[in-house]
């Protein structure tokens, strides 16, 4: 009977673990450039249209791989960005191999701080979109159609993504709750062992 519990444990640890590694594994890594990675002048990369083919989320990850002695990463505000000046600079990154994970919604901004290169091209815009919650949806109210005669406005709107916030802990739990499902799953089963 002692073995059965200690196998029944066994396969309860290996489960949550499983799961937790699939929880981790969806986050998407991607290398900025692909192949060509960060990098001005010879590569002729497009980083406007590479970001465009891409559908970020929060949790995804962002590799900027480049010569640290020719290139560097600057995150920067949207009017930055158009302008390519590097002189206040949200965040810098300068190692060759910089890893940011996406920590929310919206717009980062990131630019080559090293001359003429963000205005060659060197800049990538990152658009995360808000994740719909169910009560964010409408409730089958159609919306309101303008007046006849007037026509709607299609100015767009740019936000600038607020700096990533130090957790402890993986966002995973603090949005779906997870954590505490887990919890409890092992605290029942656990009980079993136990009592």
């Amino acid at each position: 009977m002692g073995f059965m519990k200690v196998a029944k444990l066994f396969l309860s640890i290996t489960v949550v673990f499983s799961f937790f590694m699939f929880i981790l594994a969806s986050a998407a890594v991607y290398k900025i450039g692909d192949d060509a990675g960060w990098t001005f002048g010879s590569a002729n990369v497009n980083y406007g249209v590479w970001a465009a083919t891409k559908k970020f989320q929060i949790d995804d990850i962002l590799v900027f791989v480049y010569d640290k002695t020719q290139n560097n990463v600057l995150r920067v505000s949207l009017s930055d960005f158009h302008n390519c000046n590097a002189a206040n600079p949200i965040r810098s990154y300068s190692s060759g191999n910089d890893s940011i994970t996406i920590m929310g919604p919206g717009h980062y901004y990131y630019i080559c701080g090293f001359p003429g290169h963000c205005q060659t091209g060197q800049k990538v815009d990152i658009r995360v979109p808000k994740v719909v919650q169910p009560s964010d949806l409408p409730t089958g109210s159609p919306s309101p159609s303008p007046a006849p005669g007037t026509t709607l406005s299609t100015t767009s709107v740019h936000v600038t993504a607020p700096a990533p916030a130090k957790s402890s802990a993986p966002s995973f739990f603090i949005n779906n709750g997870l954590g505490l499902g887990l919890t409890l799953f092992m605290i029942v089963i656990g009980a079993d062992y136990v009592f």
